[in-house]
């Protein structure tokens, strides 16, 4: 039986968890922080239960192929310091991410069956209170934020809600599989609420592809959900570096005025840049975490003044293309081999958690595809929240007709 310590320090893992995405509306690169702190108590109340057993109760995943493939892919993120230019950015960029990456793990091993009941029920609560204080602070031009100082930006958002269209999903997922139907519902027009009346053209592509892709999930029969969705993965790894070539000749001038606000013609530019890099160095990379300086790296040595400006942005705004660009061909396959056994794995649920599943893929996909670099420690540690409450949700044990 669970001790009283235990529970108290589940308890207290839950109401943080539970609260990131009000923490995040608040300060937007907080996550990771939260995801920590949620984390270390789940740990703990695991190690008060069950003592020496618990190394072993926690590693016991990272054996399975699913596992491997995600201890492989870090090795070959840390092998591919042996050949960056900058050793002391690929340290500092890895440590990052592997700090949003372990707690992520544990929480997404630990919280699922250890959180009390009503843990779901206060996220969701926290979600919408997010989502209602970001749509009002916008439809205020901001007024809170600047009476108190605080920098007043439309994008400052962005975050959050790209945070929020990840959990979305499987809180409202739990909600469903508990007879809240109703409040599942309104916590989804409440984030696309606060989605759509934001600036963020990356939360509101990630909400449309997660609900398209929960819709063919629930909708059709399973095997076209997985054939979809595997299509849609295999796409997003091959055609990763080849995306700014493609776009230049395909995408009309019209598509560009209306994406302005996006710097559409800049994406491209970008996209073909870090194409051409990936070109030079295609099987190992340029080096883990080269992106802040990709200008600099020895494959574009020869590459034109303006191919090099587009390179300094920072990163190629499409994690599979940064993949590809840093860690090569070797790091994409491993990538995409851990993405497809997760697929694996969800192909078998219930269908209810099958197509929250399958959204929530399609969600992280299309902004992985579009947004922010792919070692950024607050969206590892939002997509980590994601998992463990779909995890709960797999562990609600749904209706056999569900």
């Amino acid at each position: 039986m669970r001790s009283a310590a235990a529970a108290r320090l589940d308890a207290a893992g839950t109401v943080a968890l539970a609260l990131m995405p009000v923490i995040m509306a608040l300060a937007n690169r907080s996550s990771p922080l939260v995801a920590g702190i949620a984390a270390l108590l789940f740990l703990a109340g695991t190690i008060a239960e069950h003592g020496a057993e618990a190394l072993r109760l926690i590693l016991r995943p990272l054996a399975a192929p699913l596992g491997l493939a995600a201890l492989a892919f870090l090795a070959w993120c840390l092998a591919a310091f042996a050949w960056s230019p900058f050793p002391g950015l690929s340290a500092r960029v890895f440590s990052e991410f592997v700090l949003a990456v372990i707690p992520a793990f544990l929480l997404i091993r630990l919280a699922p069956g250890r959180m009390p009941t009503w843990g779901p029920a206060l996220a969701a609560v926290g979600l919408a209170a997010a989502c209602l204080f970001i749509a009002g602070s916008l439809a205020a031009d901001l007024a809170l934020q600047q009476a108190l100082g605080q920098r007043a930006a439309l994008f400052m958002f962005n975050r959050p809600l790209l945070t929020a269209v990840l959990l979305a999903g499987p809180l409202a997922a739990i909600l469903a599989l508990r007879g809240r139907r109703l409040p599942a519902l309104a916590l989804l027009a409440v984030t696309a609420f606060a989605v759509l009346r934001s600036i963020s053209g990356a939360a509101t592509m990630g909400m449309l592809a997660g609900a398209g892709l929960f819709l063919v999930a629930w909708l059709a029969p399973k095997r076209i959900g997985i054939a979809s969705s595997a299509l849609i993965l295999f796409l997003a790894f091959a055609l990763a570096p080849v995306e700014g070539d493609i776009l230049a000749h395909v995408m009309p001038e019209a598509a560009h005025e209306r994406l302005t606000l996006s710097s559409s013609r800049a994406r491209v530019a970008i996209a073909q840049s870090f194409g051409a890099a990936v070109a030079q160095a295609p099987l190992i990379g340029s080096g883990y975490g080269t992106g802040l300086r990709f200008a600099e790296v020895p494959a574009v040595a020869d590459f034109a003044p303006e191919m090099r400006t587009m390179l300094a942005v920072g990163h190629p705004h499409n994690s599979f293309l940064q993949i590809w660009a840093e860690l090569g061909l070797v790091g994409a396959v491993l990538g995409s081999l851990a993405a497809f056994l997760g697929l694996q794995a969800a192909a078998a649920l219930p269908r209810i958690l099958f197509a929250t599943a399958l959204g929530l893929l399609g969600a992280a996909v299309a902004i992985m595809f579009v947004e922010h670099g792919a070692w950024q420690a607050w969206w590892t540690a939002g997509l980590g929240a994601a998992l463990t409450w779909l995890r709960a949700a797999c562990m609600a044990r749904p209706a056999p007709n569900e």
